[in-house]
């Protein structure tokens, strides 16, 4: 691939206003397994191959199966290594990553309101809106995959 711009030399001040959004997520009550989950199923629908390496090297450093995370495309045929609360946060990333179908379903938000207070389900979205921007940077600069 060709060489692109970085848009943290090019463009530093959006740089860090992303790293705002890493610096709120980090702090929220979502646990870290499900904010990495988000982030690899999130990247795979984007076929980001930067962000699916970099996040499923920080799931296994976090204690994340390797089987999870190599079945995380196909979730829904696995569903015993995955929670409900899992399954409801992986189709609502799956729903609000490919937004232009048919966006986050009402079936889906009521389902998440089984398993998430109102404040969780906002951390959800914007877990899943944070990948996808981060999806869309890395893929429009060309970032390599890191060894």
């Amino acid at each position: 691939m060709e060489k692109r711009i970085n848009i943290q030399t090019a463009e530093p001040q959006a740089f860090k206003a992303m790293l705002g959004l890493e610096g709120y997520l980090s702090k929220v009550s979502i646990s870290k397994t499900l904010k990495e989950l988000i982030k690899i199923r999130s990247s795979q629908l984007n076929n980001c191959a930067f962000c699916i390496n970099m996040h499923a090297k920080d799931a296994l450093a976090n204690g994340e199966t390797q089987q999870r995370i190599f079945l995380l495309s196909a979730w829904r045929e696995a569903p015993d290594l995955y929670t409900a609360r899992e399954q409801v946060a992986l189709e609502m990333t799956e729903e609000i990553t490919l937004i232009h179908q048919q966006g986050l379903r009402t079936e889906t938000y009521q389902r998440a309101l089984k398993h998430f207070t109102e404040n969780e389900i906002a951390q959800l979205i914007m877990a899943v809106v944070t990948i996808n921007s981060w999806n869309r940077i890395a893929l429009s600069t060309h970032l390599p995959v890191e060894d």
